[in-house]
């Protein structure tokens, strides 16, 4: 189901959901995937709000379905305790402290991983340790071991990503030896299990229905699990906005969106249906006017034509809202002019600093300097604890 912004996506899935159970269906035959831990817990409260007394169905994200499955089928001979998940700050210490020994041993001449000369230099700087990891993370996500990774690196000419592949190796044996997997090997394996006989024949008749919320933000990991547990034509309904596809730097695939109507068809070979959300509740018509603006100059292959413009062209329910474009010279005199903004909103319009919002691209680079900039210049802020990687914070950045 296609659903812009406001159009009410989760109150859809929610009242979906609610059918089914009225309708006779077993809470416990039911799956609702999503994203984020608080979407988890918002669904769920949703979810026995709208159910009363009944009980709901289980509502949960796709690395905890994922962490269950493989700890259910954990091999209890090779494993006396429960696979362990490496933080992020965990996974950055492993990262850096094998590249750190790499190139100590590349100082040596006794290097297994051969690291073009032109990173050699770079080993052990944070940037590429968080470069090295994204490689490991989206090889992972598409299924692609270290033998797979080198023969493609060599096939393609890539000698960095030749040396990722020994990495990926040794990166493997570490996190085996020590009996914890990263988020990326834990939908691999998930994926992997969900592909052996016995498994997909039990993962195939465990549920009557599987819904999943933001369906554009999967990857390819995660779109093959989800063809286990609900493909060959049983019921999956998916809610999504290819427009507001903004991870794809984590492995987010818009193409999982766009082939949804192919990669799960009907029972009877047909291409699954696509409804359309039409109304957006949140914002006023000039705002939301502007907004479909610019996302009409992205293309929306692969979907029907009747569904794009209905999708484009939603109506607002209130009239309202406001859109003026600044530019400036430098980075200072936009944080300089921004801070003017809000300070002048509050003292001439008083409009509370609580119904004030900045929004930047990338948390991680952006948000310290405006924080500076908007605290010297009088103006109070709380920044979401959600857009700060819990590797940056102080309390737990690795020494």
């Amino acid at each position: 189901m296609l659903a812009g912004p406001g159009t009410g996506k989760t109150t859809t899935l929610v009242e979906a959901v609610a059918r089914r159970v009225r309708e006779g269906a077993d809470p416990e035959r039911l799956l609702v995937l999503t994203f984020s831990r608080k979407a988890a817990v918002e669904l769920r409260d949703r979810m026995a709000a709208r159910l009363g007394g009944a009980s709901a169905p289980r509502a949960t994200t796709f690395h905890s379905y994922c962490y269950a499955l493989v700890r259910a089928h954990q091999d209890v001979d090779l494993f006396v305790d429960p696979l362990r998940l490496l933080s992020g700050p965990e996974q950055d210490v492993v990262v850096r402290e094998l590249l750190a020994g790499q190139a100590e041993l590349a100082s040596e001449g006794r290097a297994f991983v051969r690291w073009p000369d032109d990173l050699r230099a770079c080993l052990t700087t944070r940037g590429f340790a968080d470069e090295v990891r994204a490689v490991l993370a989206r090889s992972r996500e598409l299924g692609l071991g270290p033998r797979a990774l080198g023969e493609f690196a060599q096939r393609t000419g890539r000698p960095d990503w030749s040396a990722a592949a020994g990495f990926l190796a040794e990166y493997l044996d570490v996190l085996d030896a020590q009996g914890v997997l990263d988020y990326a090997e834990l939908v691999h394996r998930a994926v992997l299990l969900a592909g052996r006989p016995e498994v997909a024949a039990e993962l195939a008749g465990r549920y009557d229905a599987v819904f999943v919320d933001e369906y554009q933000d999967t990857d390819v990991a995660q779109g093959r699990l989800l063809r286990a547990l609900a493909g060959s034509g049983r019921t999956l309904l998916a809610f999504g906005d290819p427009d507001q596809s903004i991870y794809a730097f984590r492995g987010a695939d818009v193409g999982g969106i766009l082939r949804f109507r192919d990669d799960f068809p009907r029972a009877d070979g047909r291409p699954a249906d696509m409804e359309v959300l039409t109304v957006s509740r949140r914002s006023g018509a000039a705002l939301l006017a502007a907004t479909r603006q610019i996302a009409g100059r992205m293309p929306l292959t692969r979907l029907p034509a009747r569904a794009v413009r209905a999708h484009r062209e939603l109506a607002a329910t209130r009239d309202g809202g406001r859109v003026e474009v600044y530019t400036y010279p430098t980075a200072g005199a936009e944080l300089d002019n921004v801070a003017d903004i809000l300070r002048r909103a509050h003292l001439e319009e008083g409009v509370p600093w609580r119904e004030m919002a900045v929004l930047v691209r990338a948390g991680g680079r952006s948000i310290p300097g405006v924080r500076r900039a908007l605290t010297s210049a009088g103006v109070p802020v709380e920044v979401d604890g959600d857009d700060i990687p819990l590797r940056h914070e102080p309390a737990v950045a690795p020494c």
